[in-house]
């Protein structure tokens, strides 16, 4: 499957990238939250169908995009939320609980801690060491 341009270079920035992302997302929560004000929390998880080995925690999963079981990666998200505006202040690529045993995967790629079997959502709701 060819990955659109302006995915896969996300992806890749978010793989190779060795910015930590914590200090900016941070500054998005200083800058962003009084302008926003939130009415709540959101919590998104979002589905990429993925094809190939060298890709991380890629497993065969329910994939919103294809509506079925896929080989996919999942991308989590918490967003200030109102009626009228929406911004994300942190996200991370998760971590299935079939990968947490590939700690080599994990260093390669900046994903630090196991997830344990939690859902995307579950490991959002404790985002405190997430990435």
């Amino acid at each position: 499957m060819a990955s659109h341009p302006t995915r896969a270079s996300r992806s890749r920035y978010e793989k190779q990238s060795t910015c930590d992302p914590v200090p900016v997302q941070r500054r998005i929560c200083e800058r962003m939250l009084p302008m926003v004000n939130p009415a709540a929390w959101v919590i998104d998880d979002v589905s990429l169908p993925e094809d190939g080995r060298m890709s991380v925690a890629v497993v065969p999963q329910y994939c919103g995009a294809v509506g079925k079981r896929a080989n996919c990666q999942v991308s989590v998200s918490v967003h200030a939320a109102t009626d009228i505006a929406s911004c994300p202040l942190q996200w991370w690529q998760f971590q299935p609980k079939e990968c947490d045993a590939d700690t080599d995967s994990r260093a390669a790629t900046c994903i630090p801690h196991p997830t344990g079997g939690h859902t995307p959502r579950e490991v959002a709701a404790g985002s405190g060491h997430a990435r």
